[in-house]
């Protein structure tokens, strides 16, 4: 049976801003998060939001539980940092402005 931990589809069509880890906040356990891609095969789509609900792997995978609006879950699987996006409720400093080479 395949594993669902660690699913790295569509992680190339990241801007590449997003993968720089100075960009990524350290996710942490209870942090909202929302997918940055579409898992079909687990009707699961970006902009999704779950929590995290293990670290793994030393902090370099998450376990992110998705529930629906009565409290029952109905997905539960791995991610790493890239894949997520930590959702915030205070204004972040801006980003400096990347330049093309």
């Amino acid at each position: 049976m395949k594993s669902n931990f660690f699913h790295t589809a569509n992680i190339g069509n990241l801007p590449d801003y997003i993968l720089k880890q100075e960009y990524i906040k350290k996710i942490e356990l209870f942090d909202v998060v929302a997918l940055t891609h579409d898992l079909p095969e687990h009707n699961l789509w970006r902009g999704q939001v779950g929590t995290v609900v293990e670290i793994l792997s030393n902090g370099d995978a998450f376990e992110v539980e998705f529930s629906d609006q009565d409290g029952r879950t109905y997905q539960s699987l791995g991610f790493r940092a890239p894949q997520l996006i930590v959702l915030r409720h205070q204004p972040m400093r801006k980003l400096p402005r990347t330049t093309r080479e």
